[in-house]
């Protein structure tokens, strides 16, 4: 017996060809990335940029962002309250501090580590000088001292140098530092190695030397006691001083009524006699016009 129910009709399964046309369209990976990424990012920044479009909207925002960055930066944990200042002497020490200038308790934050660390190195002392925030509430200044070498004597006073020639300290007189040697002129502080080198040639003549000094700005002069000047030539003086000291060592040199030893001719010494001992020396030769520099 046939059934009363009317047949539905068969739908047929082939997709519509505007249904085809999308999943070919889907299919294709620029168009996902667009629809994954693009189209949600686009609707974030307009709804940023509709937010944002309100001027008090972005007063508030901006008040807001500050209060909590106010509120993080003022935690104790990153409240300086101490600088603790390494390798100077308490002098310094009390410079730096001064130089520095912070005001504590203080946000490390706040603190310009570069600008602290360029204000410690304008003192003439402080060679190099190395800033870090340490925990507990610490901010650790490391300094490089500078250490001086010689005295400068200028026109207008003493000044300590170090082995570059650069200012480490005035000095109120020769007599404070008997451990370190003199030189003077003009230019010395920018040959400051020269004269060590130098000095440290002529270390047998030490206990009778008072100074270097710098002579036209291009070589050096050796000043002894009893007024003796021992004249050095610009180019390699260190030669020359050992010359002397084998010279001296010989015959006795610096010990006699010399006054100028000049070393600037590389072919031989000239020397210049003390006023009595050239009378001296002319009476006992017999000669009446002897040059000094036939001595």
């Amino acid at each position: 017996m046939r059934s009363l129910t009317p047949r539905r009709p068969r739908r047929d399964p082939a997709p519509s060809r505007w249904a085809y046309r999308l999943h070919r369209l889907w299919m294709t990976p620029m168009v996902r990335r667009v629809c994954r990424i693009g189209v949600p990012t686009l609707v974030v920044f307009l709804s940023v940029g509709i937010f944002l479009a309100s001027a008090d909207r972005r007063a508030s925002l901006t008040a807001g962002v500050a209060t909590l960055r106010d509120k993080f930066e003022a935690r104790p944990e990153f409240q300086v309250r101490l600088v603790a200042i390494e390798g100077a002497t308490t002098e310094l020490a009390d410079a730096v501090r001064a130089t520095l200038n912070l005001s504590l308790p203080q946000s490390s934050f706040d603190i310009d580590l570069d600008a602290a660390r360029q204000r410690a190195e304008s003192l003439d002392a402080v060679k190099t000088a190395e800033l870090r925030v340490r925990s507990g509430g610490v901010l650790q200044v490391v300094i490089t001292e500078r250490r001086p070498v010689a005295i400068w004597r200028m026109p207008d006073g003493l000044t300590l140098v170090d082995d570059g020639g650069h200012r480490v300290a005035g000095l109120a007189a020769r007599s404070d530092r008997p451990d370190l040697p003199l030189i003077a002129g003009e230019g010395a502080d920018r040959v400051v190695p020269e004269a060590l080198d130098i000095l440290a040639a002529a270390q047998p003549l030490i206990p009778q030397l008072r100074g270097l000094m710098r002579m036209g700005d291009r070589r050096w002069d050796l000043v002894m006691e009893r007024n003796q000047r021992i004249l050095l030539p610009a180019e390699d003086p260190v030669r020359a001083i050992e010359g002397l000291i084998a010279l001296d060592a010989a015959q006795d040199l610096l010990a006699r009524d010399v006054l100028v030893v000049d070393l600037r001719s590389k072919v031989r010494p000239s020397l210049r006699l003390a006023p009595n001992a050239l009378t001296e020396l002319r009476r006992a030769t017999g000669v009446i016009d002897i040059s000094e520099s036939e001595l």
